[in-house]
């Protein structure tokens, strides 16, 4: 005759179960990491790849983060105004636009929408090609997975995403200037003259330190959930959306901890 337990037991091992299923989870990215971090670092590389992940993860990515800065630039100019206004103190615009964009809104907004682009595509194009079997083909003609697919996009993302950043910086500040310059008054002259005094080397330095992390953690968290997919079409939905939820959740926090690094006294 078996015994049930109490309920704070039953709780306590729920909770227990819980907690060594996610650290569980970090080990295995964790280890994911190094091997392909191990896969980029030694040869054979396949270049080919790489060009294509440039193409698909930076050049094709510059029309929605250009659209999101401009608009991003814009609205945050109108809600500083509106702000400032209330403590005589319009003059600031330009100079919390600009460190607004740089440091914070620019490199989150540009990892969000690489994740939701990139990541969600890494992760449904790896997932599709194990539930067909192509994993296995690559293997039989002895192509490491991890070096044909992984790599490759890896390597990508990481040095492509900081470029992105930057072009969505930029673009964010313009979007402030026209919305400033048209709707609230300013001089060209002055609002840029204000922008380009405020920022300095470490503003610029976090914003593309961030791109790069913010990619690596795109593409890896893209392949990881692609190469650990289920089988069959639920399988790979599954995957692509645990791929963008957890890129998402990563590339917050790991904004948090870039931003104490950088910018704690």
């Amino acid at each position: 005759m078996s015994v049930t337990p109490p309920a704070p037991l039953r709780l306590l091992a729920s909770v227990g179960a819980g907690t060594l299923a996610g650290l569980a989870a970090v080990g295995r990215f964790a280890i994911f990491f190094g091997q392909a971090a191990g896969h980029v670092l030694r040869p054979p590389f396949y270049w080919r790849e790489f060009l294509s992940a440039l193409l698909q993860i930076g050049y094709f990515s510059l029309p929605v983060v250009g659209m999101t800065a401009l608009f991003t630039g814009g609205a945050l100019a109108l809600q500083i105004y509106a702000g400032s206004s209330r403590f005589d103190a319009q003059f600031a615009v330009p100079q919390i636009v600009a460190i607004g964009m740089v440091r914070e809104l620019g490199p989150v907004m540009v990892g969000l929408m690489i994740a939701a682009r990139v990541t969600s595509s890494i992760a449904a194009e790896i997932a599709t090609m194990r539930v067909t079997e192509q994993i296995d083909a690559l293997v039989t003609l002895s192509t490491h997975p991890m070096k044909y697919l992984v790599a490759p996009r890896v390597l990508a993302a990481t040095l492509v995403v900081p470029v992105l950043v930057g072009v969505g910086d930029l673009i964010g500040i313009m979007g402030g200037w026209a919305v400033a310059v048209t709707r609230l008054d300013f001089a060209t002259r002055e609002y840029l003259t204000n922008t380009v005094d405020f920022l300095d080397a470490t503003d610029i330095t976090s914003s593309l330190v961030k791109g790069a992390a913010f990619g690596l953690i795109a593409a890896l968290t893209g392949c990881y959930s692609g190469m650990n997919s289920g089988r069959g079409a639920i399988g790979v939905g599954r995957a692509t959306k645990s791929s963008v939820v957890l890129a998402a959740v990563l590339i917050l926090a790991a904004n948090l901890i870039l931003t104490e690094m950088f910018f704690s006294k």
